[in-house]
């Protein structure tokens, strides 16, 4: 079964840069596709999760949190679609935080940051592994979504719902693989 990768806060901001389309090239022997430039890849060979954070690590310039997840998770997050059918207002951006491990933490949701005034955050559900929610596209949303660690108790990455998406064709074969 494949699995994605996700490294956390690379290519943010003008720290911890570096190109994806080259890694994924450098890891060819695992048969990675780059998703994006945030640093999310799926790896389409069998391969242990030891071997492969140690070649992802070993081919970065710096150190990084790696996120590795069962690829049915992905697809199964897509099919369930937390965030129904409702059309996303433009000003607005769905995600998905996943944590570097299970969250012994059990924060009740909805989760809503600021919890008083106009909200610039919004966490609707999670799981032990993944948070779901929505931000305003404004600088504030920035630190509130660095919280959810806070909240869950674990490191976490995010990525929004169309990287989700593009993920999941991936894994369906609709997307080439990287030069």
């Amino acid at each position: 079964m494949p699995v994605v990768v996700l490294l956390r806060g690379v290519n943010v901001g003008g720290h911890r840069t570096f190109r994806p389309s080259i890694l994924a090239r450098q890891l060819r022997q695992f048969d990675v596709v780059n998703v994006g430039a945030a640093g999310t890849f799926v790896v389409r060979k069998r391969v242990s999760r030891a071997v492969l954070r140690a070649a992802v690590l070993r081919k970065l310039p710096f150190k990084a949190e790696v996120v590795i997840c069962d690829a049915r998770d992905l697809i199964r997050i897509e099919r369930d679609n937390p965030f129904g059918d409702a059309p996303t207002p433009p000003n607005i951006v769905r995600f998905v935080s996943f944590l570097s491990k299970t969250s012994r933490v059990r924060a009740p949701t909805p989760i809503t940051l600021p919890p008083v005034g106009e909200w610039s955050l919004r966490i609707i559900a999670a799981t032990s592994r993944f948070v779901f929610g929505e931000y305003r596209r404004h600088m504030k949303a920035i630190g509130y979504l660095g919280r959810i660690d806070k909240l869950f108790g674990v490191p976490a990455t995010t990525r929004n719902w169309n990287t989700i998406t593009a993920v999941v064709r991936t894994l369906n074969g609709n997307v080439r693989k990287s030069p």
